[in-house]
């Protein structure tokens, strides 16, 4: 299961939970409202438990989101196994990590 709250102490989306092939799809849906609703789109994802290549393919379709909505996205706090798959695949030049 993968939750998205925004933060508003931090104001940062909070991510937590897993970010494999079973919710993937159910994290677009639930990032289109939030995304248009939201002006910073600074995603933290330490709470972040487990993670496949699903996961990174999410985050790149949130790039895409962002890019429509004509809104910066940055990640903050990518945990290790995500990072090491991004690099392992090249994709970390792609995401804006911070």
């Amino acid at each position: 299961m993968m939750n998205l709250i925004f933060d508003d102490v931090a104001k940062r989306i909070l991510v937590s939970g897993e970010l494999t092939f079973k919710t993937a799809a159910s994290g677009i849906d639930m990032t289109e409202e939030l995304f248009a609703e939201t002006a910073n789109l600074d995603m933290d994802l330490s709470e972040v438990t487990r993670s496949d290549s699903a996961g990174l393919a999410l985050l790149i379709e949130w790039i895409r989101q962002a890019e429509k909505l004509n809104k910066p996205i940055r990640y903050f706090n990518m945990p290790s196994q995500m990072l090491a798959m991004a690099e392992a695949s090249g994709l970390e030049e792609l995401l804006p990590l911070q």
